[in-house]
């Protein structure tokens, strides 16, 4: 039913922004919970923001809090996540995927049913 589709990474330096864009399918706004993940070679997925369907909840993993933030514009079927004060350690490739809504935002990938292709964010120092 949902589908989703990234945009917006690229290759910046240590301490610059990125501001990453999630083209959903569908209605989604009553429905499903929104968040980005990221993954590096040989990794897992791992979790970085979530926001719930009205955007009045949010998660963020401890590692991005400060400098990323979630937002999602349900008349687009979007979502965003801007990166600031980018790092070396947030290179890796990210997806945004959407779960069922069950009332908290999660960062739990089993949890989430559909899946972007991703989209490539490198940082060099």
């Amino acid at each position: 039913q949902v589908q989703t589709v990234e945009s917006g990474g690229g290759s910046v330096q240590a301490g610059g922004s990125l501001r990453l864009s999630c083209a959903a399918s569908g209605y989604i706004s009553s429905a499903y919970l929104m968040g980005w993940f990221r993954q590096t070679p040989g990794q897992e997925h791992e979790g970085v923001a979530a926001i719930s369907p009205n955007g009045s909840g949010t998660y963020y993993a401890d590692a991005v809090k400060g400098r990323f933030t979630i937002s999602r514009d349900n008349a687009k079927n979007t979502v965003y996540l801007q990166m600031n004060s980018l790092n070396v350690e947030d290179t890796a490739m990210y997806y945004c995927a959407a779960a069922p809504w069950k009332g908290k935002p999660i960062l739990t990938p089993s949890s989430y049913r559909f899946w972007g292709q991703g989209t490539q964010v490198a940082v060099s120092s």
